[in-house]
């Protein structure tokens, strides 16, 4: 069975229905959602243990919606938990209430904004664009590869960014696809990546300076005082990655779409796993979907999980160094195969684990002990930029300028009441 959100939306004054947008609230639970709702808890004795894990990713920054008939009855709702999977809760024929997780529909539209330096960059923005988080990007994008202090009265930049726009209104950041900085004779293009950062090539490996300070030592050598457990090493030996994160992942068991809140290591039955970091545990067992768990809270406000074990090495409370065997790979609990699930959080956050972990962990035996002073020094590192769309966005941009065209200012009234998405929902049948 079909639902269509927004055609009922757009309908709504036929069929006697309205729309809410509403914010969730901090520390608001589903069951308490549930509850305030009059609606049974039995919804939540119908959703898989796999997708009941989900339900605490529910975040209070992001806004939902909700469709309700004259009487005040939720028909349906949607509620985010990333920006790219949403709940759906709906009635039923039957007046009962069903339960999934779909991925968020959304449009994806093209603004171009001018900008021409009477300030510094963010004001300039902000006043030519009306959108504070624009300016904020384009400050992020300009970080490192122009010197906006160097900026002169009248010089130009330009941009072309991306706005999300969900059932009509503003969903997500701005995205700043290409900037173009004009200063005096000279002109700069920069390209941004999905994280918002500028670079002045792309397609091959680019320099970059580290700027940090070095301890200037004379003759004792000693032990180094920075262990190799100060960084992050990898769960296994030998590393074989066969599915990365996602926040929207095709389930190969459960065939349908679902965050991926890890990376998949392939491994044989019984190869060992190695804790990535000092820590103390704090869960080893059993954990629905996940099988036989450990997870271990590091500094930082880290915590790593490891699932699907054969067998379990550690007990909750103990310490353990980073490299340790804190368990052996197995398939338990919901597996298509012998394989290790690493989780990483970070404040209580889902994060890409090779964001973070790494293949060499850096350890020096020893140091020159006499330090007489610490000296700046700035190093030259090099890595390989691959933005996916490069050259159409700067062409793009470029049009953009042919056409002189001015910014795009931002107005409040612009999205709100215009619900114009054509969203398709398919609920379990």
């Amino acid at each position: 069975m079909r639902i269509f959100f927004v055609s009922l939306l757009c309908m709504s004054w036929l069929l006697g229905m309205h729309v809410e947008y509403l914010k969730w609230q901090k520390g608001e639970t589903f069951s308490d959602y549930l509850q305030e709702r009059n609606i049974s808890a039995s919804v939540l004795d119908s959703i898989s243990k796999e997708d009941q894990k989900f339900l605490s990713e529910i975040r209070s920054d992001y806004r939902f919606f909700e469709l309700r008939d004259d009487n005040g009855t939720l028909d349906q709702a949607l509620i985010p938990l990333s920006k790219e999977m949403q709940i759906h809760l709906f009635q039923k024929e039957d007046g009962e209430y069903g339960f999934d997780i779909v991925p968020i529909a959304y449009k994806e539209e093209p603004f171009f904004g001018k900008v021409v330096i009477t300030s510094n960059p963010y004001k300039d923005a902000l006043k030519a664009t009306g959108y504070p988080k624009v300016a904020e990007r384009l400050s992020m994008a300009l970080k490192g590869t122009v010197d906006t202090s160097r900026l002169h009265k009248e010089d130009e930049i330009d941009f072309y960014y991306t706005q999300r726009t969900r059932l009509g209104m503003v969903f997500t950041s701005p995205m700043i696809r290409m900037v173009r900085v004009h200063s005096g004779k000279k002109e700069k293009f920069i390209y941004a990546d999905e994280d918002g950062y500028g670079y002045d090539e792309i397609g091959k490996k680019v320099a970059y300076t580290v700027t940090g300070k070095k301890k200037v030592v004379y003759t004792k050598r000693v032990k180094s005082r920075h262990s190799k457990g100060s960084r992050f090493g990898m769960p296994l030996r030998r590393i074989r990655v066969t599915s990365s994160f996602s926040y929207r992942r095709w389930h190969p068991i459960l065939h349908r779409y679902r965050p991926h809140h890890g990376t998949d290591f392939g491994a044989r039955r019984g190869t060992p796993l190695l804790a990535v970091n000092d820590g103390k545990i704090i869960y080893a067992g059993w954990m629905r979907g996940y099988g036989r768990v450990v997870k271990i809270k590091h500094a930082g406000g880290y915590v790593s999980l490891y699932a699907h074990q054969s067998r379990i090495r550690v007990k909750r409370g103990q310490y353990v160094k980073k490299g340790q065997i804190i368990g052996y790979v197995g398939s338990s609990g919901r597996s298509t195969g012998p394989h290790l699930h690493f989780g990483l959080m970070k404040n209580g956050r889902w994060i890409d684990p090779m964001k973070v972990l790494r293949k060499k962990s850096v350890s020096s035996h020893s140091v020159l002990k006499k330090f007489t002073k610490y000296e700046t020094v700035k190093t030259k590192k090099y890595r390989k930029v691959e933005i996916k769309g490069a050259e159409e966005n700067k062409k793009r941009l470029e049009a953009y300028l042919m056409d002189d065209a001015p910014s795009y200012i931002w107005k409040k009234e612009r999205f709100e009441g215009k619900l114009q998405d054509e969203e398709v929902l398919e609920d379990a049948e």
